[in-house]
C-alpha cells in the first residue's frame, strides 16, 4: 500500500518545553493509524499541527506526496485534513442537516432550499450508515450521535486523512461499536484515519499500524500491529516495565467513615444506602445512565436531596451546598475535568491554593508567599510534570490536571472522604499507575474513598469493595474477594439486574 501522510521532523516548542523533537513516521492509504503516548507525551501538539491549529518550528507534512503549508485550520481542511477533538465542534442549536452544511447551504439568493437540504443530508448518511434524523438538533442527540455527526460531516467534506481524539472516551459500549464500524467503513473506502487512544482494546480492535511518542520524541514506529505485544506498548509509553498497573494492596479498614442512607432526589428517585470505612477504597461501577455521578451529587451537596441522610464520622452533614460538605470533610474531583475541575485561564498555584485561601488569607488578602510554598509542596508530592508552578492549568496533560485537583483537595484541612469520578479517564497508562498510588497512600492514612469508574478493569483491579448501580438502584454489594467480572456487568445489565437473582 501507498505511504500517503508524512510527518517529516516535526519540531514545535513551548515557553519551557520541547513539546515535539524531530518526529517522522509514515502512513499507508486506507489504514487505520494508532497514534499512543502518555499525556504530555506530545500526542495533541502533533494533531493540532496536522490540522493547521499550530505552526511547526520545523519540519514538513506531506499528503499524497505533495508539501503542505498550513497557515490556519482552513488551509489543513482544503488539503483533505479534518480532526475530531474531543470537544465536539457543533452547534447544539441547529440541526443535523444544518450543521453538517454549514456555510454552504443549497439554495438561490439566499434563500435556503430546506428540502433539498434534508433529502441530500438523509441520503449521505444512510449512504456512511448512519441512523439519524437529519431534522433533530444536535443538541438533543447522545454524545455518541453527535460524534457521528462530526464524522459525517469530516466524510461529506470528502476528507482524505480523519484524526480522531480519543473518541470513545464518553461513548457507551453500544455507541463505541457503532463508531467501529463506520471507521471499517471508511477505511475501505481508502481513507486515512489516525486514531488517538489510551484504550489497548481498541488500538488492537481498529488499528493496522502504531506509532508511539515519549517525551516528545519517537519512541518506536509499528508498520505491523499485529506483530507487537500489549506489553511491549506499554514499556515503550512509558520508558519502563508496569507489571501490574494497578498495584492493589490490602490494609486495614477501620470504623465507618461516611454513612449515606436512603439518599434520593430529582435525578436519582431510588434510595441509596451505603457505608465506606476509614482506609477503604469503595467503587461505584454501572453502565451510562446507572445514576452514579447523581449519587454523587447528592452526597456532596450539588444536588437537592429530597430524602435521606449523609453523615461523616457519626456527624450529620448538612444538604444545602458543596461548602457545607467540605466543611464536613467531604471533597470530590468531578467526572468533567475541564468544566467543572480546573479553573480555567488560571496557573497551577492558584488551582491548588484556591480552595486553602480561606485559612491563611486573613479579611481576604492573599498571601503570595504561602501559596507558593502550598504549590510547590503539592507539585513535588504529586508529581506533577511541569516547568512551573506558573504554568497554565490548561497546559497540562489530562493526568497532570487530574493531580492538581486532587492537591488542591489534599491542601484543604481536614479532609475525610474523597470521592473521585472517573479518576482516569483520557490518562495515559503511566499517569493512572500514579494516580492509583496517590489513592492507595491516601487510604492507608485512613481516609474513605469512593472511586466511580465506567471501565471495569480499574475498578476491579483498584478498589476494596464494589456497588454495582443499574437504573439508579443498588444492584449489587461486592467484597473484593467475590470480584468476578461475569457477576458484576450481569448485575449492571438492566434485564438481569432485575432478575431475582444473579449468575454465580
Amino acid at each position: 500500500m501507498q505511504e500517503f501522510l508524512e510527518f517529516n521532523s516535526i519540531s514545535k516548542g513551548y515557553p519551557g518545553v520541547q513539546a515535539l523533537s524531530n518526529v517522522s513516521f509514515t502512513v499507508r492509504r486506507g489504514t487505520v493509524h494508532g497514534l499512543m503516548g502518555e499525556n504530555g507525551a506530545g500526542k495533541s501538539t502533533l494533531i493540532r499541527v496536522l490540522s493547521g491549529d499550530q505552526s511547526a518550528d520545523s519540519g514538513e507534512i506531506r499528503i499524497d506526496g505533495a508539501a503542505q503549508s498550513y497557515r490556519s485550520v482552513r488551509d489543513a481542511f482544503d488539503a483533505g485534513v479534518i480532526v475530531i477533538h474531543q470537544e465536539l465542534q457543533l452547534v447544539p442549536e441547529l440541526t443535523v442537516a444544518e450543521n453538517l452544511w454549514l456555510g454552504r447551504f443549497p439554495g438561490r439568493a439566499g434563500v435556503i432550499d430546506r428540502a433539498k437540504l434534508i433529502d441530500v443530508v438523509r441520503g449521505k448518511l444512510a449512504e456512511i450508515g448512519i441512523d439519524i434524523d437529519p431534522r433533530a438538533k444536535v443538541g438533543t442527540l447522545s454524545i455518541g450521535e453527535r460524534q457521528m455527526v462530526e464524522i459525517a460531516k469530516a466524510v461529506m467534506a470528502d476528507a482524505r486523512v480523519i484524526a480522531l481524539d480519543e473518541p470513545t472516551s464518553s461513548l457507551s459500549s453500544r455507541e463505541s461499536e457503532v463508531l467501529f464500524a463506520l471507521i471499517d467503513r471508511l477505511r475501505a473506502q481508502g481513507k486515512v484515519i489516525l486514531y488517538v487512544s489510551h484504550r489497548l482494546d481498541e488500538i488492537f480492535r481498529l488499528c493496522d499500524s502504531l506509532t508511539v511518542l515519549r517525551d516528545g520524541k519517537l519512541a518506536s514506529h509499528h508498520a505491523d500491529i499485529s506483530q507487537i505485544t500489549r506489553e511491549q506498548i506499554i514499556s515503550e509509553m512509558v520508558g519502563r516495565e508496569i507489571a501490574n498497573i494497578w498495584g492493589y494492596r490490602a490494609r486495614e479498614r477501620g470504623d465507618v467513615r461516611l454513612d449515606v442512607k436512603d439518599l434520593a432526589g430529582r435525578k436519582l428517585r431510588t434510595p441509596i444506602t451505603f457505608t465506606v470505612r476509614q482506609g477503604e477504597i469503595l467503587g461505584f461501577f454501572g453502565l451510562i445512565g446507572a445514576g452514579r455521578s447523581e449519587m454523587t451529587r447528592l452526597v456532596y451537596g450539588a444536588d437537592a436531596r429530597s430524602q435521606g441522610s449523609v453523615m461523616v464520622d457519626g456527624e450529620k452533614v448538612p444538604a444545602d451546598s458543596p461548602p457545607s460538605a467540605i466543611r464536613a470533610g467531604i471533597v470530590l474531583c468531578p467526572e468533567d475535568r475541564k468544566s467543572e475541575g480546573i479553573v480555567q485561564g488560571r496557573n497551577i498555584e492558584e488551582n491548588i491554593a484556591i480552595s486553602s485561601r480561606r485559612h491563611f488569607s486573613p479579611f481576604g488578602i492573599i498571601q503570595p508567599k504561602k501559596e507558593a510554598e502550598l504549590a510547590e509542596r503539592f507539585i513535588s508530592k504529586l508529581r506533577v510534570r511541569t516547568p512551573s508552578r506558573k504554568q497554565d492549568i490548561l497546559n497540562l496533560s489530562g493526568g497532570n490536571q487530574q493531580k492538581v485537583i486532587l492537591g488542591r483537595w489534599l491542601s484543604e484541612q481536614g479532609v475525610k472522604v474523597l470521592i473521585i469520578d472517573e479518576p482516569t479517564r483520557g490518562i495515559d497508562v503511566g499517569a493512572k499507575s500514579e494516580i492509583y498510588e496517590i489513592l492507595y497512600e491516601l487510604a492507608a492514612q485512613g481516609m474513605a474513598i469512593v472511586v466511580i469508574s465506567s471501565e471495569l478493569p480499574e475498578v476491579m483491579g483498584i478498589t476494596d469493595r464494589i456497588v454495582v448501580m443499574c437504573q439508579g438502584r443498588v444492584a449489587a454489594d461486592i467484597e473484593r474477594a467475590e470480584f468476578d467480572d461475569r457477576r458484576i456487568l450481569a448485575a449492571a445489565l438492566p434485564d438481569i439486574a432485575n432478575a431475582s437473582e444473579l449468575p454465580n
